[in-house]
């Protein structure tokens, strides 16, 4: 089953990538240099990057980071309770 937070990314990728498929035959690729052509180019380029981030989280690549943090909140957060009930050992781990 898709996660609701996954559906949102496929959904909003769709749409940026239906707007460029619908944008593209009215953009104006022709002459070169000139400011309609430019921002063109922006416009594709910042569409690619719309469509990229939803993609690299809909494929989940940083999964394994989003954990690992986590895990250092969880410690971080044991530590200052132990510091606020008056236990003053403080673990250290690595990086």
């Amino acid at each position: 089953m898709i996660r609701l937070k996954g559906f949102k990314n496929v959904v909003y990728m769709s749409v940026a990538l239906g707007m460029l498929i619908y944008s593209l035959p009215q953009l104006q690729l022709r002459d070169v240099g000139s400011l309609p052509m430019i921002f063109s180019c922006i416009w594709i380029a910042m569409a690619l990057l719309v469509i990229a981030s939803h993609l690299h989280q809909i494929l989940g690549v940083d999964e394994e980071k989003r954990r690992e943090l986590k895990r250092i909140n969880r410690m971080k957060k044991w530590q200052l309770e132990q510091l606020v009930q008056g236990r003053r050992k403080m673990l250290q781990f690595r990086k």
